[in-house]
């Protein structure tokens, strides 16, 4: 039986190297992006699978209801959420339609795509869904002398983090999974795109990206860090979450009570 894998943001990058791997694999191909002449020539370079092509913007409303049917419609095996933009910038500096189109395409398109192809999952009982996130969402607390602000940009990348983990939660036992992927600095156009030079930089393959997180699924990864070599660091930022969910009270905390 073909598998079919729809991937979005597929003309460069990691979703370029999601859908080569995929297509390595055998799996027959969806693939979405804003440049239609890059997803055409994937497609004739690879005329061992079949490969259909949308061109979407999905910033736009439009754009994520024309993918969102394809993903309610079509047997989908994988979904790969990878589209992305980055406007790194203060909140105070970004301007409201680079707001809308960040939270659009790293927020909203990910939760209707998902949405949208998570039922069809669930009754064939089988599925995977990978929301490609990055480590820059576990970033809150750093100082301003640490890293630049990028306030929507972080809290986009966070918020797969957390969709991810309890949508997981949610599919246990149903034959679906769920992973986000939090890669550190890959070596992709991503940033050339924003127009910042981060070629001075050690930077991951987007290759390597695609191997950790397809060896992340086979060893139960719901969270998948490829650059990170101690996984437990994860592990004990995941208990650290859990022990300050878990000690809430109705209780006003001691250090707010007036002396």
């Amino acid at each position: 039986m073909s598998r079919l894998a729809l991937v979005t943001g597929a003309t460069s990058g990691i979703g370029r190297a999601f859908a080569e791997r995929l297509a390595a694999d055998g799996y027959d191909l969806v693939l979405v992006g804003r440049r239609k002449e890059r997803l055409d020539e994937f497609a004739g370079a690879h005329p061992e699978v079949d490969v259909r092509t949308v061109t979407a913007d999905l910033s736009t409303s439009d754009g994520i209801d024309e993918v969102a049917r394809i993903c309610a419609t079509e047997p989908l095996t994988m979904l790969v959420n990878n589209a992305g933009v980055a406007h790194y910038m203060p909140l105070a500096e970004l301007p409201a339609d680079k707001a809308a189109e960040l939270v659009g395409v790293k927020v909203l398109a990910p939760t209707m795509l998902t949405r949208a192809a998570v039922a069809g999952m669930q009754e064939r009982g089988e599925g995977t869904i990978i929301n490609v996130s990055g480590m820059i969402a576990f970033s809150g607390p750093a100082p301003h002398s640490q890293m630049p602000r990028r306030a929507v940009y972080g809290g986009s990348l966070a918020y797969l983090v957390a969709l991810s983990q309890i949508l997981s939660a949610e599919l246990e036992g149903t034959g679906v999974r769920v992973q986000v992927v939090c890669p550190g600095v890959v070596a992709t156009e991503f940033h050339e795109r924003q127009g910042i030079d981060m070629s001075a930089l050690p930077r991951m393959a987007a290759d390597d990206v695609v191997t950790a997180s397809l060896r992340g699924l086979e060893l139960g990864e719901t969270v998948c860090a490829p650059g990170v070599e101690d996984a437990g660091l994860l592990d004990a930022v995941f208990q650290a979450d859990l022990a300050a969910f878990g000690a809430q009270s109705p209780e006003l905390a001691t250090r707010y009570r007036s002396v």
